[in-house]
């Protein structure tokens, strides 16, 4: 609310009366958000004779942005209090200590930077007559924070295999605390775990997968209570995010190296069995299960990208349907230059090459989320080149959580 001059009230008595201040009294009278003068520990008689009972909050809403030093007080002018509950969904609850008639509740846990704490207070005057508040208010940003990019995205909806992955920006220190404020709920109920990994590029790292696919049809939320969270070395959390998706048709594709065909499936049943080219020697396409990342009609792909130089360096200009397998830089996509050789022999650089025809057909099943997998080939996938979540064992999948 806005800053505004509260307006005194006065009283006729026959002794001379010390009033509290003007926005404490306006408060007791209308009993709206406000701050007060509270930092007695028991109340007083002129407290008791100074007004209506009220409960009064401070700070409250109508304060600036709280410093992370304030203790929060709650005060039952003219009573006592029954219950205090001071919360923010990343920190949690606060503590606190009583005055010995009840009338005042003090803060002892510090409160985190960044975070909307709500308080609920109930009590009873001195008459007999309940009292109640909700109030709420913010504390100043910490100087460090961390964040964490998400997918999938809010409102998408997703393959059979899409893990829930969270990289942040900056190092988590305690693994436990950011964990603790992560949670994921579906229907029907999954069961499944967060793990926590380094992304390619050092960042910390954290993904949800079920024991086995989603089943199509499952409406998954994301909750992230990371405002306020200590993260450790000083770095706290900023974001409060619920992210809602929908797992759809399970359409599964698996590629035999050996046999040169990729076999692709939708909820159960085999549409079609292409035949592919996938990479040659010492260019093996990565064995287990990938997870498509993203879907492009056409893009540029230059060998210099990713490493490789000389006699085999590459750089095609306009290849269609691509659909992106890794970060690594394997797609399947289509070949027109390897014609031919599909079904024949393995000639890519690690790609999963097809006729226009076939990877056009093939682009317009899969989706973000959906599996790819690879048989009869050799090195697994690492498990953060993309979403190689899928080729650990759940056993051991489980041993990444913090909380474990």
């Amino acid at each position: 609310m806005g800053q505004h001059p509260a307006p005194r009230f006065t009283r006729r008595i026959a002794q001379p009366l010390a009033l509290a201040s003007g926005a404490a009294v306006l408060l007791a009278a209308c009993s709206s958000g406000g701050t007060s003068d509270s930092g007695a520990d028991i109340a007083t008689d002129d407290d008791k004779k100074s007004g209506p009972a009220a409960i009064v909050v401070e700070p409250g809403g109508d304060s600036t942005t709280v410093a992370v030093d304030k203790k929060v007080t709650v005060h039952a002018k003219g009573g006592s209090l029954s219950s205090v509950d001071v919360s923010s969904p990343g920190p949690g609850k606060l503590s606190g200590t009583w005055s010995k008639d009840k009338s005042v509740w003090t803060s002892t846990t510090p409160l985190a930077p960044g975070a909307t704490y709500t308080v609920k207070a109930k009590g009873t005057a001195s008459g007999g007559s309940a009292l109640s508040k909700t109030d709420s208010f913010t504390t100043a940003a910490a100087a460090n924070t961390f964040v964490g990019t998400y997918n999938p995205d809010k409102g998408t909806k997703v393959g059979v295999a899409m893990p829930v992955s969270i990289t942040f920006n900056n190092p988590i220190h305690d693994k436990v605390a950011v964990e603790r404020k992560l949670k994921v709920t579906a229907s029907p109920v999954v069961d499944g775990s967060w793990s926590w990994m380094k992304d390619r590029d050092g960042k910390d790292r954290i993904d949800y997968r079920p024991k086995a696919f989603w089943k199509p049809g499952t409406d998954v939320t994301l909750r992230m209570d990371l405002a306020g969270v200590d993260a450790g070395n000083g770095v706290y959390g900023t974001q409060q995010r619920v992210v809602d998706f929908t797992i759809g048709d399970a359409v599964t594709s698996t590629v035999d190296v050996e046999k040169k065909t990729m076999t692709v499936a939708k909820n159960g049943r085999t549409l079609r069995t292409l035949k592919v080219s996938t990479g040659k020697k010492d260019f093996e396409t990565w064995n287990g299960t990938m997870v498509v990342l993203s879907k492009v009609p056409t893009i540029r792909m230059n060998s210099a990208t990713v490493g490789i130089f000389g006699q085999e360096a590459y750089d095609l200009g306009a290849v269609k349907w691509d659909v992106q397998l890794t970060p690594s830089g394997t797609y399947a996509h289509a070949a027109p230059w390897n014609e031919g050789r599909f079904g024949v022999v393995n000639a890519s650089h690690g790609c999963i090459g097809m006729s226009t025809a076939d990877a056009k057909w093939f682009y317009e099943q899969v989706h973000l989320g959906a599996p790819v997998t690879v048989v009869n080939s050799v090195d697994t996938v690492a498990t953060n080149n993309g979403y190689g979540d899928w080729n650990v064992d759940w056993e051991t999948w489980k041993t990444g959580s913090a909380l474990n």
